[in-house]
């Protein structure tokens, strides 16, 4: 949707991305969007290995509680955690509006994190992540990543 959006407002303007640039376009968006969506099932199930794929070695990590930490740190909270089985997994992350922007060699990601617990109270819970990824090594990581509580209004 967003991107018939894009589009149409480009045609409107009388502007046009030639075929090899809108298709490079889409397939950063494509590879931010699925490596997203890869780590965030890997959240889910507790995945040490999933983590340790997206996030940098040089990441920057300003959680929703104030609290600021790199990777080291972040994995050190996962050593020795079993990945879940799915069908006990208590808590699964998505991402709802997905905004990417490149910049150069890199790419700023905003989403709104959702965090369901059909079990827990709330059920659903809301944050708004920001992160920074470059393509290092064939993938996309984390280097700067911020998330905020929603605020229900």
């Amino acid at each position: 949707m967003l991107r018939s959006f894009l589009l149409c407002t480009l045609m409107l303007f009388g502007l046009q991305l030639s075929a090899p640039a809108q298709a490079q376009v889409n397939d950063v968006k494509a590879q931010i969007t699925a490596a997203l969506e890869l780590f965030l099932h890997g959240a889910s199930v507790n995945n040490a290995n999933v983590h340790d794929q997206f996030w940098g070695e040089d990441l920057t990590y300003t959680s929703s509680r104030g609290q600021r930490y790199g990777k080291a740190q972040l994995m050190y909270g996962l050593q020795g955690q079993e990945t879940t089985p799915t069908d006990q997994v208590t808590t699964w992350y998505s991402a709802e509006d997905i905004r990417i922007k490149e910049i150069g060699e890199a790419v700023i990601l905003n989403f709104t994190l959702v965090a369901t617990s059909p079990k827990q109270k709330p059920r659903r819970q809301t944050f708004f992540n920001t992160g920074i990824m470059v393509k290092r090594d064939g993938r996309w990581q984390a280097i700067n990543w911020n998330a905020t509580e929603a605020v229900k209004r």
